[in-house]
Formats: structure tokens, C-alpha cells, sequence
């Protein structure tokens, strides 16, 4: 069985996010907006930009919860990868460890 059997696959949104919102305080409004049983999984938020993790069933939703939690948040793309994501939009793009 492999990984993507047990855990299913997942997407990243991006979103454009109001300036000045930081991870903790986006991660709070998501969750008093969040259901019994859902979560978001806000990956990286800075530069006013965000990246949310969620399943494909779970996409629309995670979107809808963004908007509540930002209004105004605007979804610019979804992906299956962070990789084509960061290269889509380098402002989102993490820094290499140097290796030696």
C-alpha cells in the first residue's frame, strides 16, 4: 500500500491574502470559521500571499473558509505540488539549506 493510499492526495491554493494578516492570526480566523471535524492546514503565509492545504474533496471548502476567514483573500491557483506553486509565484519561494 503506498502513502498516497493511506493518507489520499492532497492540494495547495494559493491565495492572495490581505497585507499586514501573519500565519497565527489567519490560522485563527480559519479555525472560528471551521466546522466540527474540519481543519485548515495553512502552509506558509508572508508577503501577502498563503498557501492552504486540503484534500480534492475538500478544495471548495477550503476556499470558502478562506474567504470567511479573509474576506478579502482571493484564490489564484491550485496545485498538487508546493514545487509548481513556488515556481508559479516566486514570492512564496523558501530559501535552500547550503549543503557542506
Amino acid at each position: 500500500m503506498t502513502v498516497k493510499e493511506k493518507r489520499g492526495r492532497r492540494r495547495y491554493v494559493v491565495f492572495k491574502v490581505s497585507p499586514g494578516i501573519d500565519k497565527g492570526s489567519l490560522i485563527r480566523k480559519a479555525n472560528s470559521v471551521c466546522g466540527e471535524g474540519e481543519s485548515l492546514y495553512v502552509v506558509q503565509c508572508e508577503s501577502g500571499m498563503a498557501i492552504a492545504r486540503c484534500s480534492p474533496e475538500q478544495r471548495e471548502r477550503c476556499i470558502e473558509i478562506m474567504l470567511a476567514a479573509d474576506p478579502g483573500s482571493i484564490p489564484m491557483l491550485t496545485s498538487g505540488t508546493l514545487r509548481t506553486l513556488r515556481e508559479k509565484f516566486p514570492e512564496l519561494k523558501v530559501p535552500s539549506k547550503k549543503r557542506g
